[in-house]
């Protein structure tokens, strides 16, 4: 179909055009990309033993898949507002049943808390998204889960044009720490099983930054593999 009738169509009926362009998209799949993958959905068909557990927000903005460069069965993928992952016992449910899961079960050898720039559960928090606990109150519920990020950037006195940004980092060293909380990781952790990292993805460079907890900073992707090759030399 061409963009010109595929405009036509969304013009008519927004929500229906809109359907049918992901149908569109299934027949696509069906037609031209699965037989070209066919092999590998068959060694699926039967089970998944992904690497990694990939933690990131629900933002339609952040592909895992495609930022990673991944193929189906590598990635065990749970999104949600704001890339949270709320401490062990504060508010057990989805977000803990993947952990568990993916750690206990699917015996993941990583995980990885992605946040990304302009993050709208951080500019909730910010106070600069129109985001109330009036209009939202699950959301607000949600985002408690976040708030001693807000704490502490607060109290570093960030400028107004760099504070979602501050918000977004300090988010990933938070959900890092709840993460820990949680049995199943604290118990690979201690046997050197499991490996956890905080990244940060920038929508508008495509470029991804890597919490280096040692330092207590964010580092370019040169800087974090450097680091990495150096430690597994070492190890």
């Amino acid at each position: 179909m061409s963009d010109d009738m595929l405009n036509t169509r969304r013009l008519r009926d927004p929500a229906k055009s809109d359907l049918l362009h992901l149908l569109d998209g299934v027949e696509q799949f069906s037609d031209e990309v699965f037989p070209a993958t066919q092999a590998l959905f068959e060694s699926l068909a039967q089970g998944q033993a992904p690497h990694t557990l990939f933690i990131t927000c629900a933002d339609s903005r952040v592909s895992p898949e495609m930022i990673t460069q991944t193929h189906p069965g590598e990635l065990f993928v749970c999104r949600n507002i704001g890339n949270i992952v709320p401490a062990y016992g504060e508010m057990l449910g989805g977000v803990s049943a993947v952990v568990e899961y993916a750690v206990l079960a699917l015996n993941v050898r990583q995980i990885v808390v992605c946040g990304h720039s302009d993050c709208g559960a951080m500019r909730g928090l910010a106070g600069t998204a129109p985001m109330t606990a009036e209009d939202m109150p699950t959301v607000n519920a949600w985002l408690r889960n976040a708030e001693t990020a807000r704490s502490v950037v607060q109290a570093r006195t960030v400028d107004s044009d760099h504070l979602v940004q501050a918000l977004v980092e300090e988010n990933i060293r938070l959900q890092l720490m709840h993460l820990r909380t949680h049995p199943s990781v604290a118990g690979r952790l201690a046997q050197k099983r499991l490996d956890v990292q905080g990244w940060v993805y920038d929508i508008g460079h495509g470029r991804i930054s890597v919490f280096n907890e040692d330092d207590d900073r964010f580092e370019s992707l040169g800087e974090a593999r450097t680091r990495i090759q150096r430690e597994q030399g070492g190890s």
